[in-house]
C-alpha cells in the first residue's frame, strides 16, 4: 500500500503523542500492545506519514515538525527523536484557537497577516505537499478555527478527522458539504482508548442491561496539561460538556434530568502533567428497589488515550478516500468519537466498523 499523507492542525501534546507513538511502533518492533487494528484496508501504522503541519506558537512555526513536537508547553517525551518529520511547521490563523488561560504558555505569533493571505498560504502548502487527510487537534472551544479548517479540507480535497468537540461530522450542514464533495469526515471529539467517557458508558450500559434504574451519575476529570488549563475558561466548556454528557445519556434507557447528571472537566492541577484522573459515580436502584452505588477512580495518560484512536481514524479516513466515500463516516465515528452523527452502543458500533472495514478492504 502507499503512504497516508497527513496534515496536522495544532502541534500540541496530542500531535506529539501521535507522532512519537508511531515512531515507537516503527523502532520497537512491537505490533500488538495497544493497537485495536494492526491493519485497516491494508494500511499499517508505519504507512502514516506527516506531510504538513500548522500551528500558532512562536516557538513552533518555522521549525521542523520533528523539533516542534518537543517544544513547550508539550510534555510528551516517549522517544528521543522521530524520523520522517522534516516538514516545516507553517503559520495558522489564530481566530478563537487560543484561550485566555493558555496564551502565556502557547505564546502565539504576533502581528498575524490578513486571514485571506494566511488561508492562501495554507492551501498552497497542502497542495504542494499533496496532503490528503487533515487531523484537527485545536484546543476545545475553537469553533471559528475548526470551521476554517473544515473549509480548507473541502477546498483542497482532503479527508477530515475532527478530534475535538466542535460539531462538524455530527452537524448536518457540514456533513452534507463533505458528502457533496465526495470527501470523508470523522468526528467529533475523540472517545479515547480507555478513557473516562468510554468507561462511564460501559458502566452505565451494564447497569441498564442488568435491569437497574440509574438515578444519578457524575464524572469529574482533572489533569495538568494545557487541555485542562484551557478548560478553566468556562465559555470554552459548553461543547465539551455536551459531547461527554450525550455519550453517557445515549446508553441509558431513560434520560436523566440535567440536575442528576454531570459529565465534564473539573480542574487543572499542574503537577499531573499529561496524567488524567477521573472520578466516576453511579447511584441507582436494583431488585426490590434496593439502592446501590458504584464509585471508580481511573488514572490514565491522556495522550496515549488520544493517539491510540487517532491512528485508526486516519486509516479509516484514507480507506474512505480510496473508495470515493464522502460525508460523515457513521461507523468509524460511532466507535471512535464521543459525539458522532449517530450514537450507537459500543459493542454494536465495533461490529459495524469491522464489517465496514472488511467490506471496503476488498
Amino acid at each position: 500500500m502507499g503512504k497516508i499523507r497527513v496534515g496536522i492542525i495544532g502541534v500540541g501534546n496530542c500531535a506529539s503523542a501521535l507522532i512519537q507513538g508511531i515512531e515507537f511502533y516503527k523502532t520497537s518492533g512491537e505490533s500488538e500492545i495497544g493497537l485495536m487494528h494492526q491493519e485497516i484496508g491494508g494500511y499499517r501504522l508505519e504507512d502514516i506519514t506527516f506531510t504538513s503541519a500548522f500551528d500558532v506558537g512562536v516557538n513552533k512555526v518555522g521549525k521542523h515538525l520533528s523539533e516542534a513536537i518537543y517544544e513547550e508547553p508539550n510534555l510528551v517525551k516517549w522517544v528521543q527523536k522521530v524520523s520522517d518529520c522534516d516538514v516545516i511547521v507553517k503559520e495558522s490563523p489564530i481566530l478563537d484557537g487560543v484561550g485566555i488561560y493558555v496564551e502565556n504558555k502557547i505564546k502565539p505569533v504576533a502581528n498575524q497577516r490578513p486571514l485571506n493571505t494566511l488561508k492562501d498560504g495554507v492551501i498552497e502548502e497542502i497542495e504542494r505537499s499533496r496532503t490528503e487527510v487533515l487531523i484537527n487537534y485545536l484546543p476545545v472551544g475553537s469553533q471559528l478555527a475548526t470551521e476554517f479548517w473544515a473549509d480548507v479540507a473541502l477546498e483542497t480535497g482532503c479527508g477530515f478527522v475532527n478530534c475535538i468537540p466542535v460539531f462538524i461530522a455530527s452537524n448536518n450542514m457540514w456533513a452534507e458539504r463533505f458528502a457533496q464533495k465526495g470527501l470523508p469526515v470523522i468526528g467529533d471529539d475523540i472517545k479515547a482508548v480507555v478513557g473516562a467517557t468510554i468507561v462511564h458508558r460501559a458502566l452505565a450500559k451494564l447497569c441498564a442491561d442488568r435491569g437497574t434504574i440509574v438515578d444519578q451519575t457524575y464524572q469529574i476529570n482533572v489533569g495538568g496539561n494545557t487541555d485542562f488549563l484551557n478548560l478553566k475558561e468556562v465559555e470554552r466548556l459548553e461543547s465539551k460538556k455536551i459531547s461527554k454528557t450525550e455519550a453517557v445519556q445515549s446508553v441509558l434507557p431513560r434520560r436523566l434530568p440535567e440536575d442528576k447528571i454531570y459529565v465534564g472537566p473539573s480542574d487543572f492541577i499542574p503537577q499531573l502533567g499529561n496524567t488524567k484522573i477521573a472520578f466516576i459515580k453511579i447511584q441507582g436502584r436494583m431488585f426490590a428497589n434496593i439502592p446501590f452505588t458504584i464509585e471508580l477512580r481511573l488514572e490514565v495518560d491522556d495522550k496515549a488515550n488520544s493517539a491510540g484512536i487517532a491512528v485508526d481514524a486516519i486509516r479509516c479516513c484514507k480507506l474512505a478516500l480510496d473508495r470515493g466515500l464522502g460525508g460523515a463516516l457513521v461507523e468509524a465515528s460511532a466507535w471512535l468519537m464521543k459525539h458522532p452523527p449517530k450514537q450507537i452502543e459500543d459493542s454494536e458500533a465495533k461490529k459495524m466498523l469491522e464489517t465496514w472495514i472488511s467490506t471496503h478492504s476488498k
